[in-house]
């Protein structure tokens, strides 16, 4: 992998793990709220049908020339954080929606913007080897997590759950943070040579001009 694929996989690792600790465990917190196996289905429709819809629309966006991925994926990321944090003070199910709606978005940010930069910062020759981390990982890492997620909830409770959740996810956001500023500082160059590159064309127009 290279160095920026690097700091993608291992922001997605940690977010991948954050998630896995929830994972079977939303039913017993849907349940927790005082709702029941329908307020368990309709939740987690909710999510998907957000994600996947919006999925399908910024990822049509991100193809435009001014939109940008790396902020996009951050703003999903915080976005995660900020419900995963918010799940400590949900208290119905309904509240629950709502944080699952906004999910949606915050999922719809990162995937296709999150696998956009991965394939753009590839080794072509390796990236079946690259591929194959991301996934395997991500099986590996949610099914550890799994059990410690039960652990913690058995032990201690859902708020030391989320917390802990929202940290890794705090953590994920800032292992990448590189692959954001690079993004922003090759933008940048390229509109500066643009305008460097305009600025000389105009004074060529006006020295063939006076001579």
């Amino acid at each position: 992998m290279t160095k920026r694929q690097k700091e993608l996989f291992l922001g997605s690792s940690l977010w991948a793990f954050s998630e896995g600790l929830f994972g079977p465990l939303y039913v017993l917190f849907t349940e927790h709220l005082g709702g029941d196996l329908l307020d368990v289905s309709w939740a987690w429709a909710i999510y998907l049908i957000m994600t996947g819809s919006l999925i399908v629309l910024i990822g049509k966006i991100s193809d435009k020339k001014w939109f940008n991925k790396s902020n996009a994926m951050y703003a999903g990321y915080v976005l995660n954080a900020l419900c995963t944090f918010g799940y400590l003070f949900i208290r119905t199910p309904a509240q629950l929606f709502l944080v699952e709606a906004v999910n949606g978005l915050a999922n719809a940010l990162v995937e296709p913007n999150w696998h956009s930069l991965f394939a753009r910062y590839e080794d072509k020759s390796k990236s079946g080897s690259a591929w194959g981390w991301v996934d395997g990982q991500a099986q590996v890492l949610s099914g550890v997590a799994v059990l410690i997620g039960g652990l913690i909830v058995k032990y201690f409770s859902f708020s030391a759950l989320f917390i802990v959740m929202g940290v890794v996810q705090v953590l994920s956001l800032y292992v990448q943070i590189d692959v954001l500023r690079f993004g922003v500082h090759k933008k940048a160059k390229k509109l500066l040579n643009k305008r460097v590159s305009l600025r000389l064309r105009v004074k060529y127009v006006k020295s063939t001009r006076g001579s």
